[in-house]
């Protein structure tokens, strides 16, 4: 009902006209800008009544929208305006709402329609006895059917539909509330509620009631969460939502965020009162109940164009926290810098970049969830700076200057600072032939003043790297009626200052690299500051890629890398040990929707065994689809000895058009080795088996779980997740089904 303001001009219009016999008017109304063209077979002023009448294939224009009657009368003595017969009203966006009559006021204060329908461009039709708008702003539909399923006839059962005895839209409160609500399911009712009400669909932001998340759980038990959502103001909303669980305590979870005018924050918290438990729900005999809780919050703000500032927050109350309660957002990325598996990573930032120049400054905390770490020995970065100034000088070349520092602290362990500049020339040049040459050149010098309180010793190192080389590529490329290939075979060679590294200076930024496909051609290979790849080097490989006219594409590249003698501060695992790497290359391959690969492998230097490989594969065919990735470490190229394997599936079938079977595996085949040097036992296997219905206007999805994970006082544990969805009416369920 809301859609009839124009009318009013449309009315008001009318009643300055006089008696008219042609089909087509263009009439000015009172307000000077507004026009309002009227188009039928017949129009005409009955002087014995005062009203104006248009009759046949009736269609009014005005600012967009569309009105269409068989007829329509305006009385000049009630100042109403009444469309009877087939009436559609088309407003701008796009709704199209039908009638079999509707009468207004010209200020629309007041209004009705009789055999009231609608239908909305994103999906939804509402059917009604009548609709009635009043003069404090509330519209009313009795009687009212509701579904966003598509109906292609008459007699078509929806897959749902809501009924209720009638709706009211508070247009000042932007609220939808219902009387005598029933939600049906292929016409069968399957929910009855009195009374509920809900923000109206076309507002921004309104405070209500959420979808509820619940399901069952060997750990938990039943659980329901039903969030609450808080629009405080336009700047800043707030989601409350109690827990409740069978097996244990209540818990509490918020999720706040806030915008400013330099930036936002987002803030997720929980809290609960309760003993630690395991994963059948039982109270550990040593654990007493007490406050818990954890905290997830970031912030990002702008200084000045260019300048950025922000923070990022992880804290739980004990390490199993999130794992007992099934919370999410453990390790997301927050803030400048990404953290490790089960780490909790603290920062404040500061960032700032232009075109030819960067800065960054952070202060870092970590906290262990592992099992045996503890935290005193991590570090704490007070803080780390990187900054970097890039000159071009054209066909010189270009010069990157760069300056870092790192203060690390520890509680218990050795306490490093360091101080670092460097320099970085590089510059191409095609020679004629094709072949392109790229020279570099690179220095750094570095100052590291060592505390170890245990040995009660200080000790300071300095040391100075170089680098001197350049890169050679003769890309060959050969277009074809079907095929356009590209081949590039590519060399870099290297001179480099031997003895970079120092026993003495502790590896604090590269203790997890290797070398892949990706570092092949680079001056230094090694990662971070604390390492140096110094001596001779040469790396040899080629790149490939063939992309056909149907869209099929494939692309590799790979080689080796060679060094005039050995450095013990490489370990195997880094691909850098000894004098010669192994093989390592990476291959991708798109054959559009029915299969897409990429792989990553690292082959053995002397016999080509296979040492790492990395792999993923998507599938699209017929009623099958899947996501698989499988991953597989040789304990040859591991610290620890053990081999480290596994693989993630997720896939679902079409049974019918409608029906699908849902499959995912998460499993740890190896068993990977802790802090304490152990293999996990039995390995790490998550599986779900499920099955979903979906058509146009919902989707049910049941699906049960089974975790043979093992993580101290956790264990194996089942659950069933459960989502149901309605096409713009939300979800209700867990949400880890989809």
């Amino acid at each position: 009902m809301q859609k009839w303001p124009w009318l009013l001009l449309l009315a008001s219009s009318l009643a300055h006209t006089g008696t008219a016999f042609a089909q087509d008017a263009v009439i000015e109304s009172e307000d000077e800008q507004s026009t309002v063209v009227l188009d039928a077979d017949n129009i005409f002023v009955n002087e014995a009544d005062n009203t104006v009448v248009a009759e046949g294939n009736v269609e009014a224009k005005y600012e967009g929208r569309v009105l269409r009657a068989d007829r329509l009368i305006y009385n000049r003595n009630t100042d109403r305006v009444r469309a009877t017969g087939n009436v559609v009203i088309i407003d701008v966006d796009g709704t199209e709402n039908y009638a079999d009559e509707v009468e207004t006021d010209p200020n629309l204060v007041d209004g009705y329609a009789i055999g009231f329908s609608t239908r909305i461009p994103s999906g939804g039709l509402a059917v009604a006895e009548s609709a009635v708008r009043t003069s404090e702003g509330y519209n009313a539909l009795d009687k009212i059917v509701y579904t966003s399923c598509e109906l292609c006839d008459e007699d078509d059962t929806p897959t749902w539909s809501l009924r209720a005895r009638r709706a009211v839209l508070n247009q000042e409160a932007q609220m939808m509330s219902y009387r005598d609500a029933v939600l049906e399911i292929a016409g069968v009712p399957v929910f009855y509620l009195p009374y509920f009400a809900h923000p109206d669909p076309n507002s921004e932001r309104r405070s209500g009631l959420l979808p509820p998340d619940f399901g069952t759980s060997s750990k938990l038990g039943v659980f329901y969460q039903q969030p609450y959502y808080w629009a405080i103001s336009p700047y800043q909303e707030l989601t409350i939502s109690p827990k409740v669980m069978v097996n244990v305590n209540p818990l509490l979870e918020f999720n706040y965020r806030k915008r400013f005018w330099s930036g936002s924050i987002t803030t997720n918290f929980s809290f609960t009162d309760e003993a630690e438990f395991d994963s059948d729900g039982n109270r550990l005999d040593d654990s007493e109940q007490e406050f818990r809780g954890h905290i997830f919050a970031e912030g990002a703000f702008s200084i000045r164009p260019g300048w950025n500032w922000g923070f990022a927050v992880e804290q739980v109350s004990d390490d199993l926290y999130t794992r007992r309660y099934d919370i999410q957002g453990e390790n997301n990325e927050r803030g400048l810098y990404a953290g490790q598996p089960r780490y909790l990573l603290n920062q404040l930032y500061t960032q700032a970049q232009s075109q030819d120049w960067y800065f960054d400054t952070a202060l870092l905390t970590f906290e262990t969830n592992r099992e045996g770490d503890t935290d005193a020995r991590l570090p704490k970065a007070l803080p780390l700076l990187f900054g970097e100034r890039i000159f071009d000088y054209g066909d010189y070349g270009a010069l990157a200057v760069s300056g870092s520092t790192a203060i690390l602290e520890r509680e218990i362990g050795v306490d490093s600072y360091r101080a670092s500049g460097g320099l970085d020339w590089s510059v191409s040049r095609v020679l004629p032939g094709g072949v392109l040459v790229s020279p570099f050149a690179e220095s750094r010098f570095d100052y590291y003043e060592i505390n170890d309180p245990d040995n009660l010793d200080v000790s300071s190192i300095s040391r100075g790297v170089a680098t001197l080389g350049t890169r050679v590529s003769y890309p060959l490329y050969r277009p074809g009626e079907t095929v356009d290939i590209l081949i590039e075979p590519e060399a870099m060679v290297a001179y480099g200052a031997s003895g970079a590294n120092d026993d003495d200076i502790p590896i604090e930024d590269s203790l997890f690299y290797e070398l892949d496909e990706t570092s092949l051609f680079e001056a230094n290979a090694a990662s971070g500051f604390d390492t140096y790849e110094g001596g001779s080097k040469a790396s040899l490989g080629a790149s490939i890629s063939a992309k056909w006219k149907n869209g099929m594409t494939i692309s590799a590249l790979g080689g080796r890398r060679w060094r005039d003698m050995s450095d013990p501060v490489f370990d195997v695992g880094s691909n850098l040990d000894g004098t010669v790497s192994d093989w390592v290359a990476g291959v991708s391959a798109s054959f559009g929707k029915p299969l897409q690969i990429e792989t990553r492998v690292r082959l053995d230097d002397d016999d080509f065994t296979l040492n790492r490989i990395d792999a993923r594969i998507k599938t699209s065919f017929w009623r099958f689809r899947a996501d698989t990735r499988y991953y597989n470490i040789a304990g040859d190229v591991t610290d620890s000895g053990f081999s480290d394997e596994g693989i993630t599936v997720a896939a679902d079938f079409k049974v019918t058009d409608n029906y699908y079977f849902l499959y995912s595996l998460s499993r740890d085949i190896s068993g990977r080795a802790n802090a304490l040097g152990r293999t996990s036992d039995p390995s790490d296997i998550r599986q779900s088996l499920g099955i979903a219905y979906e058509d146009d206007c919902s989707r049910l999805a049941l699906a049960f779980e089974r975790s043979e994970a093992i993580d101290r006082t956790l264990g194996p544990q089942d659950s069933i997740q459960f989502r149901f969805a309605l096409k713009t009416l939300g979800g209700i369920g867990s949400s880890d089904v989809d």
